[in-house]
């Protein structure tokens, strides 16, 4: 973002002066009612920038100073009444648009160096010859290499402008020197399903890892290739979904639900702010069996879809309590194009409960949250889970019991896995070493992998477990973790699975990673059993 001058402005009506006048007349309002609060205000707050300007000692750049207190003021509402200035509006409207300008690359940082990990297909840097494997150490001829780059400074630097153009100088293994490409930025889609395939004869899954503007597309896209497969039941994967927008959730859960089904409802200060919304009976997945895996991250949007269906007593829902976020925000616009997402109402499932967990202790305790479920061990055993026994709600057809007090909490818990997490394996996470052997043995063997067809060749072809095994332990000695063999072996199977669906994934993308990685997902395990056993139970009809 560029700086703007420090000189003091011989105006009074700045547009962000104007935002902030504008909340604080907001929040006094609505304490006190009166109209003629938020003019005082309005008129104190100007006075004091108009001192600020023309006495205080220092020169003061009063548009930094507003973009400032504009976030500490609105800390004082909820913790998710937030401030975007109008360069971050642009980057979050891009990460929910479904597409962005860049130059179509899926990279990481490795050994401070831009590795392209991916090539998207059909777009910029396709057309020029990148290759998956390249290295990014020049953009528009300046090194760009070092500790220092971020994930954030590279996308900075390689995202624009549609039709803009950017200089990269990519070291290859091939070539002695390091080779120019000019790429011109196009639009590039975000996919909002990460995977989908059939995981057993009869059943289909879905990870879905945002609430985009294309996902509701893309998921139905997914559900119909299942059922061309032969599915006719669904395991819907929100693990780790944060949410996003909330028109997508109501457009999944409708494919399941029979008509006149309540979805979701909001509540808020005022009638203008109360919503209902109900199924129409259109949806095509009506008669299918659903199971939706949840963790502590799946948030907002994934909380309504899971809430509609468990609620309808149309899906079973599996994992660990999500997140509890229920609060309703709408957008404004400030004069500068930056916004505030100001919460206007609260999410309810249509059993009435309320999503939103507490947030009265304060920001810090809010955000501490989750860490606390880690101490008091509600992520590993299901008697450490703290229900609200005054918020019991039933479910509307069968009366099953659910629980309110924040967050949607699972028909079926399944602690997090610690099996394999031994002090080695924690050792080579926290040193990154799976990720970069797999991207290094991708890179060695590329001419040979790049000939497979999928990634049931790449399992049928790749090296023996012991063999596999045993390089990686002699790559992560090279690295600075020593091995110990007691707990190398009680961390095998999970260190073997990490390896072939990150090799998978740096091959294949993402559609390879998950089909490997679930083989020993403990969660998905419980989810198909849950199917067979519950099948006499779904759907329930009127």
């Amino acid at each position: 973002m560029t700086n703007r001058s420090n000189q003091r402005p011989s105006f009074l009506w700045m547009p962000l002066a104007i935002a902030v006048a504008a909340i604080i007349g907001i929040i006094v309002g609505s304490h006190f009612g009166a109209r003629s609060r938020i003019a005082e205000n309005d008129r104190k707050l100007n006075t004091l920038l108009n001192l600020i300007a023309d006495d205080y000692v220092d020169t003061v750049n009063l548009d930094q100073l507003i973009e400032m207190s504009i976030p500490q003021i609105l800390a004082n509402l909820d913790p998710h009444t937030t401030y975007f200035s109008a360069e971050d509006m642009r980057a979050a409207n891009e990460e929910l648009s479904g597409s962005f300008s860049g130059i179509g690359i899926s990279f990481m940082l490795l050994n401070d160096t831009i590795n392209v990990i991916e090539v998207i297909p059909g777009g910029p840097s396709e057309k020029v010859g990148i290759l998956a494997g390249d290295r990014i150490v020049e953009i528009n001829d300046s090194a760009f290499v070092g500790p220092n780059i971020t994930s954030g400074d590279v996308m900075k630097n390689l995202r624009g402008d549609k039709g803009t153009k950017v200089k990269l100088g990519i070291k290859r293994n091939t070539a002695k020197d390091v080779l120019h490409f000019t790429v011109t930025r196009g639009d590039i889609p975000v996919k909002s399903v990460d995977a989908t395939y059939m995981v057993e004869k009869n059943t289909g899954y879905i990870k879905v890892n945002q609430f985009g503007r294309t996902t509701y597309d893309e998921f139905l896209t997914a559900l119909t290739l299942l059922q061309e497969d032969g599915a006719k039941r669904y395991v819907v994967d929100l693990r780790g979904n944060g949410g996003g927008y909330m028109e997508m959730a109501v457009l999944m859960a409708n494919e399941f639900l029979p008509e006149n089904q309540l979805i979701v409802y909001t509540k808020g200060r005022y009638k203008r702010d109360d919503s209902q919304v109900w199924s129409d009976g259109n949806g095509q997945f009506q008669d299918a069996e659903v199971v939706v895996l949840i963790d502590e991250f799946s948030a907002s949007a994934s909380e309504i879809f899971a809430g509609a269906l468990q609620d309808n007593d149309r899906g079973l829902i599996v994992g660990c309590r999500s997140f509890g976020k229920g609060l309703v925000q709408q957008q404004f616009t400030l004069p500068d194009s930056s916004a505030v997402r100001l919460t206007i109402a609260r999410y309810f499932t249509p059993a009435g409960r309320c999503i939103q967990k507490d947030y009265k202790g304060g920001m810090m305790a809010y955000e501490k949250e989750l860490y606390d479920r880690y101490l008091n061990g509600e992520i590993f055993t299901q008697d450490s889970m703290k229900l609200d026994k005054s918020q019991i709600f039933t479910t509307l057809f069968t009366g099953r019991t659910v629980y309110g007090g924040g967050g949607i909490v699972p028909d079926i818990f399944v602690p997090r896995d610690t099996s394999g997490m031994t002090s080695y394996y924690i050792d080579i996470i926290n040193a990154g070493l799976l990720q970069k052997f797999a991207f290094k043995y991708v890179d060695v063997n590329r001419s040979v992998l790049k000939q497979m067809e999928d990634y049931k060749q790449f399992l049928r072809m790749a090296p023996s477990d012991d063999q596999l095994l045993n390089n990686f332990v002699d790559y992560a000695t090279e690295n600075g973790v020593a091995p110990r063999w007691y707990y190398i072996n009680q961390s095998r199977d999970l260190i073997l699975s990490n390896l072939k669906a990150l090799v998978a994934r740096d091959i294949f993308g993402n559609e390879a990673f998950y089909p490997i990685y679930n083989r020993t997902d403990k969660t998905l395990q419980a989810a198909l059993k849950a199917l067979n056993k519950h099948k006499a139970t779904f759907p329930i009809k009127n």
